[in-house]
C-alpha cells in the first residue's frame, strides 16, 4: 500500500490510475489471483492437520469465489445494459 492509495495494493496501482481499464475488471483479476493463491494453500494444508485453518481458507475461499461470480456477472449485465442503451 502506498501513501497515495493507502488501500489499495501496489500491483493494482498502475490499473487504477489506467481510465480506459474498468475498476470492475481490475476487482475480478484480483480475485482470481486470491483465489489461486488460496487454492494452493488448500492444497498443501490437510484437513486433519491443521482443522481450524483449514476451514477458515476454505471459507475464504467460498467468499472469494461468491464474489468472482458477483463481478462476473454484474460485468455481463453492465454490457447488455449498455448495449441496450446505446441500440
Amino acid at each position: 500500500m502506498s501513501s497515495k492509495y493507502p488501500f489499495i495494493p501496489p500491483h493494482l496501482e498502475k490499473g487504477l490510475e489506467d481510465i480506459s481499464i474498468p475498476l470492475i475488471d481490475l476487482m475480478h483479476g484480483h480475485l482470481k489471483v486470491e483465489m489461486l493463491d488460496c487454492e494452493e494453500e488448500l492444497n498443501n494444508l490437510s484437513e486433519t492437520q491443521d482443522v481450524p485453518r483449514y476451514n477458515y481458507v476454505q471459507g475464504y475461499m467460498e467468499a472469494l469465489t461468491n464474489l468472482y461470480c458477483l463481478t462476473y456477472n454484474l460485468s455481463i449485465d453492465r454490457k447488455n445494459i449498455e448495449e441496450a442503451y446505446f441500440a
